[in-house]
């Protein structure tokens, strides 16, 4: 494992690990993480994948994890940022140092709806969408929709403009967030439009992606719906060509998927059914 700072167009470092393998398959596989998830929890996925003949990348946007400034208040992020400029910081460095691979990316949540805010996605060969949707509140489930409209309408932009970023971690939502992203975030789920509203305010590149994506979603991830997957397919990104994978909770050792757990160590087993869909490619 290699570890790298990048710097973007914007001047923004950004942490970045590299897992080389000892036998290279000349595969390469870009991990997007999840909204405020640390690139850590993707390291034993990442080392899994190497030891499979991958080259694989994890990193952290602006403002998360190992590329977090010192202050948060005030610090200028975004989720249209992280697709626009961190992401695309990473795809300008594939394409430079690793033009020969194939190449593969994994978007994880948001990790896959900031595809659409960088042209570099087209080179991927496919794509691998893990727990992700168009997550208007009204494609939730009713419990879920209470608590989102409770969460995004009253107590995070009361605690963000109260402290200049989102405390997310109070909430048990991972990481705090960058006041930006955390508004973004509220676009996804309280306007109708959700990622498509995002992709309104910046260069809007989903409708060019035209390549296989390998769906997953957990039996147990209580913020994702079918409804709101079958939206973003198709709704944001129609030209993909999908296939869908229902994960079910009994093929968990420890009978718990969730929305992050599929990249927990615990569930090994199951990093499987992505390694298939890709290593016959």
């Amino acid at each position: 494992m290699e570890k790298l700072i990048l710097t973007t167009e914007d001047h923004a470092s950004l942490s970045v690990h590299l897992f080389r393998p000892e036998k290279n398959n000349g595969k390469l596989l870009l991990i997007n993480s999840a909204t405020g998830v640390k690139q850590q929890v993707y390291f034993s996925f990442a080392k899994y994948f190497s030891e499979q003949g991958f080259t694989v990348i994890t990193y952290d946007y602006r403002g998360i994890g190992l590329s977090k400034p010192k202050e948060m208040k005030g610090f200028h992020g975004s989720m249209r940022i992280w697709g626009s400029q961190d992401f695309k910081t990473l795809t300008q460095y594939i394409k430079t140092h690793f033009s020969e691979y194939r190449k593969f990316c994994l978007g994880h949540s948001v990790g896959a709806l900031i595809l659409g805010m960088n042209k570099d996605s087209e080179m991927f060969e496919e794509l691998v969408f893990v727990g992700t949707q168009n997550a208007f509140v009204g494609n939730l489930r009713l419990k879920t929709k209470i608590e989102a409209y409770l969460g995004f309408g009253i107590v995070q932009p009361l605690t963000t403009s109260l402290l200049g970023y989102f405390p997310a971690n109070w909430f048990g939502l991972g990481e705090s967030l960058p006041k930006n992203c955390a508004y973004d975030w509220r676009t996804l789920i309280l306007n109708k439009k959700s990622t498509n509203r995002l992709l309104e305010k910046i260069d809007d590149y989903s409708k060019n992606l035209t390549q296989k994506v390998f769906v997953i979603r957990a039996e147990d991830d209580v913020w994702l719906t079918e409804k709101g997957v079958l939206s973003l397919l198709n709704n944001t990104y129609p030209n993909l060509k999908p296939t869908y994978r229902l994960v079910k909770t009994s093929e968990s050792e420890k009978k718990e998927i969730g929305h992050v757990n599929f990249f927990r160590s615990y569930n090994h087993k199951l990093w499987d059914i992505i390694l298939n869909e890709l290593i016959d490619k």
